[in-house]
């Protein structure tokens, strides 16, 4: 028999490693809800900014008056069989949540869990190499990190940033008025879940690695606008979802216009030939009492709306006069389908989607 690490043997697929892929590896919004719900309420010290409470990106520690330490996690199971689009995958969406603050990163440390006796170690070192090229990307370096010996492959980072105070952005903080503008095109999770039963063509696959791929960079200069009231990532509880928890902790509700929302081509006709996420179900049963849906909609819609973004777009809550503004930063910094989507209402933190 041949060892896992000889040329000759089969390497596997890197998603028939994995029982869940991507941001879609979330648990899920109920679940996840009732553990933080019984945790302990400790001392929280003045310089804390952002802590736990609104389901924010990141932690946010300020250290003088004109800074603040942004820090974050993320890290996942292989979303693609590709090692090394897996590696960048992982690490554009883990240091998305500093954009998503509006923070500039500094350096990550690296999260690695890999079943060592099934991966050949030229596969693992792959992985890591494509972490590594978008660190380079960005302007950081990898300046550590932790490996253990896994069941299922993970890869991540810890990602560290800064950003001063006065620029700081949260996902909490809309205005009744405010726009909604979505930073990436929708259906990575659709487009994965294709791609896990060989249904999805080489444009396709294209696509999917263009969308995760690409750093969430406007979110840098997106901080330092007056008018950007809130900002966010759409990960793993979709669009719906992390558009919830802006409303949520803005004490607002919204209303989208389905017809706008930028999708990648050919996602929706896979959601309705089957290509769904099991996240996208759970997203729903958690909650989709609170997403009002068009009767036009049907379950293809729906699934998009609950698709799991890994590496997903820049979701933007800004002033009506901002949005000129907030739409040429992302056009400047290639993001060609950011659009306009829907904006923030009064009342009830509820979405409406028509």
């Amino acid at each position: 028999m041949n060892a896992p690490n000889d040329p000759v043997h089969a390497v596997p697929r890197l998603t028939s490693l994995s029982h869940g892929g991507g941001c879609g590896c979330k648990i899920a919004p109920a679940v996840l809800q009732q553990i933080i719900s019984k945790s302990g309420n400790p001392v929280l010290p003045k310089a804390l900014l952002v802590g736990i409470e609104t389901s924010d990106d990141a932690a946010v520690y300020q250290v003088n008056d004109t800074q603040a330490i942004v820090a974050t996690t993320d890290f996942f199971m292989p979303i693609v069989d590709d090692p090394f689009d897996f590696g960048r995958i992982a690490a554009t969406n883990a240091i998305s949540d500093i954009y998503a603050m509006g923070g500039t990163p500094l350096f990550a440390l690296a999260v690695v869990g890999m079943p060592v006796n099934t991966l050949p170690l030229e596969t693992i070192r792959k992985i890591l190499d494509g972490g590594e090229a978008v660190c380079r990307e960005a302007g950081i370096p990898i300046a550590g990190g932790h490996t253990i010996d896994s069941v299922e492959p993970i890869y991540g980072l810890v990602a560290i940033g800064i950003v001063d105070p006065r620029n700081l952005k949260r996902n909490a903080g809309a205005q009744p008025g405010d726009r909604l503008i979505l930073g990436k095109p929708l259906g990575v999770g659709i487009l994965s879940a294709a791609l896990k039963k060989e249904r999805l063509d080489a444009a396709g696959y294209a696509a999917m690695i263009a969308a995760t791929t690409q750093l969430n960079t406007p979110g840098i200069r997106l901080g330092r606008l007056p008018g950007v009231h809130a900002l966010t990532d759409v990960t793993g509880f979709g669009f719906a979802g992390h558009l919830l928890e802006i409303c949520r902790g803005s004490r607002v509700g919204a209303r989208v216009a389905f017809g706008r929302l930028p999708v990648i081509e050919g996602a929706l006709a896979l959601a309705a030939h089957g290509n769904v996420t099991g996240a996208s179900g759970r997203n729903w049963a958690g909650y989709g009492h609170d997403v009002l849906l068009d009767a036009a909609l049907g379950d293809a819609e729906r699934n998009l709306l609950t698709d799991p973004q890994t590496s997903g777009g820049l979701l933007v809550a800004c002033a009506a006069e901002a949005v000129n503004d907030v739409l040429a930063i992302f056009r400047d910094e290639g993001f060609a389908q950011a659009a306009e989507v829907g904006h923030i209402l009064a009342g009830e933190s509820k979405v409406s989607i028509a």
